[in-house]
């Protein structure tokens, strides 16, 4: 029997942590998996209905991008400071009065104020750093396990529900395809009002991954044993202010912001780009369920053998998911063909899947459980105006002439780019959590 909120209690049965990881990833499968992949399926019919044209429908992934570095930073100080359950709530709240909304809109105006300010600020409030928090509370040891699971659930939703959203669009329109998703939506903030915690584990009597307490050698202070338990796979508690005082700090935001601008611009524009290449709707939605499955292994594997490795080798590992982003889109700009899209849909599926847990993952590691919410808070809003320019320009392109190339040729080189800069990415070095590399001038 589960358990009430503010109640769990150590026990020689499953770990509760892993309890609360089922309901976050069931959120981002059936949530996130709608609103991460949706918005390309009805890309080219919403863009037809209110008559705008391609750079201006990406307008509102565009305002996603901007308003989501700011929400980033509310949201990190919110759960850092009071925990992640209520704000996971609101925001989910958000999301299915967003794509009610959606049923209704009849302007460029409306479209952006409803998918590019009230779902997006769902999503940016409940979606990303509340669950990326709490998973980074109750696991340690296992963190790399647990948030690959979490995004291998968001590529089976994707897998799942692009298809769904790709049918109800053909068949019943696209604005019955946001209104079903309101209602799955509502429903599953049941799983946040049963499961999701306010704190770490330790405040409840556990330790992170469901270690046993050593009554014999642990102190009386569980938090403090907890932080001990850490700082057994090196992991040092960085204020925000510390944190940003490394060269770490910033290069990882770089990085991870330049690679930002590939994916927001091809997840939104892949979907147009299959159809403008004579493939049907359906057989569209299909490859794009293919891409996404790809993510699921890439996803899982990236989080297992992150595990495994020592905090200094996480650089390779993401400079690795980077170039495996590039090999795909030029594989697709060098030679174009049906053999070729293929090959892109899967290299950029599993180097963009790996990319996202890893950069969380080392980020964690690099600076801790106790101001990691502020930390990638901060990081969102520096690295989020240049995910603003992608989307638009993309589009652009596209209006300007016909094709999508040229903007694919400039994405492809940007992941190099990041591959670069996280290299120089090296774990800091603190005494007593002062850093001793200073900020680059």
């Amino acid at each position: 029997m589960m358990q009430t909120p503010e109640t769990v209690r150590p026990s020689n049965k499953v770990f509760f942590g892993w309890w609360i990881l089922a309901a976050v990833c069931a959120l981002c499968a059936v949530v996130q998996g709608f609103t991460s992949n949706a918005l390309t399926v009805i890309f080219k019919p919403l863009a037809a209905d209110l008559s705008i044209s391609r750079a201006a429908t990406s307008g509102a992934a565009a305002i996603t991008r901007l308003e989501g570095g700011f929400e980033a930073l509310l949201s990190g100080w919110l759960v850092d400071k009071f925990g992640p359950k209520w704000v996971m709530f609101a925001g989910i709240f958000t999301i299915g009065v967003g794509l009610v909304l959606m049923n209704f809109i009849q302007s460029l105006w409306a479209y952006y104020a409803v998918w590019g300010v009230t779902i997006a600020t769902g999503n940016n409030l409940a979606l990303t750093l509340p669950i990326d928090k709490t998973i980074t509370d109750w696991f340690v040891k296992k963190r790399g396990l647990a948030m690959g699971v979490k995004f291998a659930f968001i590529g089976v939703g994707g897998v799942i529900i692009v298809p769904i959203a790709t049918w109800l669009t053909v068949n019943y329109g696209w604005r019955f395809a946001c209104l079903v998703w309101a209602v799955v939506t509502f429903a599953s903030l049941l799983l946040v009002l049963v499961f999701v915690r306010q704190k770490r584990p330790e405040h409840y009597g556990l330790l992170p991954d469901g270690a046993r307490r050593n009554q014999r050698r642990d102190s009386a202070d569980v938090v403090g044993t907890g932080v001990q338990y850490a700082s057994e796979v090196q992991e040092t508690e960085f204020s925000l202010k510390q944190a940003m005082r490394t060269r770490s700090f910033w290069l990882i935001m770089g990085a991870t912001a330049t690679a930002g601008m590939v994916q927001y611009a091809i997840n939104l524009h892949v979907f147009p780009f299959l159809t403008d290449s004579g493939i049907d709707e359906t057989a569209a939605g299909f490859m794009m369920g293919l891409m996404i499955f790809f993510t699921i292994p890439s996803r899982l594997v990236a989080g297992i053998v992150a595990d495994r490795v020592r905090k200094g080798q996480l650089v390779y590992l993401l400079a690795a998911s980077f170039l495996v982003t590039s090999a795909g889109i030029l594989a697709l700009v060098v030679l174009p063909g049906a053999g070729m899209i293929y090959l892109f849909l899967i290299l950029f599926g599993v180097g963009t899947a790996a990319t996202t847990p890893l950069a969380i993952l080392m980020r964690a590691r690099y600076f801790g459980r106790k101001a990691y919410g502020s930390i990638a808070g901060v990081s969102s809003l520096i690295g989020s105006p240049l995910g603003v320019i992608s989307p638009i320009y993309a589009g652009w392109v596209y209006d300007t002439s016909g094709s999508y190339t040229t903007a694919f040729a400039v994405l492809a080189a940007l992941p190099i780019l990041s591959a670069l800069m996280i290299y120089f990415a090296r774990p800091p070095v603190s005494e007593d959590n002062r850093e001793t590399v200073s900020i680059p001038t």
